[in-house]
């Protein structure tokens, strides 16, 4: 999936380790939208594909997140991110003529158990959520061993079976922590969304689009959400509240009851007033601000 994936695990499931591995690989293989043979691929290659049990879930899961989020996660930003911007391939920066008549349209994308089909035009990115479903299908798996200690992590998304201590990066210092902090129950997941890590010349080319302003988002640097929903709830939500005017962004975390760690563009760092019930002892790295604020009302 393009990124570093740990595994760790008790030593008595140390040997389901590689079986866990194997699931990831199994996922690309049905959402990702750089391999010639995955599911996606192959949508946005022919408009048309024979879904896998992945695939289809991963699909119904999509059109959840659409109406949850009031349209802010629509994986339709594929033509942006894959034939625009062409994040992970040979990137460029589109002109502002080319964003406003990129086609954004989730209901061009039609599917059922059996198969998905796309308007001409119209290409998917599971990206925002696809890390974070993996990780949810890992961590399964585990709980099916009666594994009881595991953390499972894919780049900025993570799933502690048991508690475990957290580091956020530093979004300006790669080596860094932005801050460190320990879960207080067990079986929960965190998910980051940034716009520092994919990006074509500056942050303002970032891949986290707006699928309403059909541009890149500029009003954070970095949401973490930590709860106990799935973690591909958190990743697709993450997502969604990144490409979301700041108010509404706010509004919206606050009804999902999830902990959420924030910097804004501005470098203000905003933790949820609920944070307590999901993370303790709180560091800050010694370069960032150190006190937290509350959002203005």
């Amino acid at each position: 999936m393009a990124t570093f994936a740990t595994i760790s695990v008790d030593e008595k499931s140390s040997n389901l380790v590689n079986n866990g591995f194997d699931i990831m690989k199994d996922i690309e293989m049905s959402l990702s939208s750089y391999n010639k043979n995955a599911r996606a691929y192959l949508l946005n290659k022919n408009l048309h594909v024979e879904n896998d049990g992945y695939f289809f879930e991963a699909l119904s899961l999509c059109k959840k997140y659409y109406a949850a989020t009031d349209g802010y996660f629509d994986i339709t930003v594929g033509s942006i991110t894959k034939d625009l911007y062409r994040f992970g391939e040979s990137q460029r920066v589109p002109t502002s003529l080319e964003l406003q008549d990129a086609k954004v349209a989730f209901n061009a994308l039609r599917f059922n158990e059996k198969e998905a089909f796309i308007d001409d035009g119209i290409k998917v990115d599971l990206g925002g959520m696809g890390k974070g479903f993996a990780v949810d299908k890992v961590a399964e798996y585990f709980r099916s061993k009666d594994t009881i200690e595991a953390v499972i992590s894919l780049s900025g998304d993570i799933r502690c079976l048991s508690t475990c201590k957290i580091d956020i990066q530093n979004p300006f210092l790669e080596d860094e922590k932005m801050l460190s902090f320990e879960s207080t129950k067990s079986d929960l997941g965190i998910s980051t969304s940034g716009n520092y890590n994919r990006y074509v010349l500056s942050t303002k080319n970032n891949h986290l689009i707006d699928p309403k302003a059909k541009k890149p988002q500029t009003c954070f640097i970095s949401i973490t959400l930590i709860g106990e929903l799935s973690n591909s709830d958190l990743d697709a939500y993450a997502t969604a509240a990144s490409v979301m005017p700041i108010k509404t962004a706010y509004e919206f975390l606050d009804v999902l009851g999830v902990g959420y760690i924030i910097m804004q563009s501005d470098e203000e760092i905003v933790i949820s007033k609920n944070i307590t019930k999901y993370a303790k002892n709180l560091l800050f790295g010694d370069t960032l601000k150190k006190q937290p604020r509350d959002i203005e009302q």
